[in-house]
């Protein structure tokens, strides 16, 4: 049983359509590279607060702004 976690920060901007086309899409690829049961393939999806997310050493909102200038 493939158990796949996708994290994303909560930002707000992600859709109810946008996760359903997560889920399914991730579901297929597993099907179709792995031979995997859709029937027994588990996506979660995780919305992660801003605050709680850190790339290269900084807060998620430092690093995109250090990332644009």
């Amino acid at each position: 049983m493939p158990y796949v976690n996708i994290k994303i920060t909560r930002e707000g901007t992600t859709t109810p359509a946008q996760k359903a086309e997560l889920i399914k899409g991730t579901t297929e690829l597993l099907a179709r590279v792995l031979n995997k049961s859709p029937e027994t393939t588990v996506v979660v999806i995780d919305e992660v607060d801003m605050d709680n997310w850190g790339i290269g050493g900084l807060p998620v909102e430092n690093y995109r702004q250090q990332k644009k200038t």
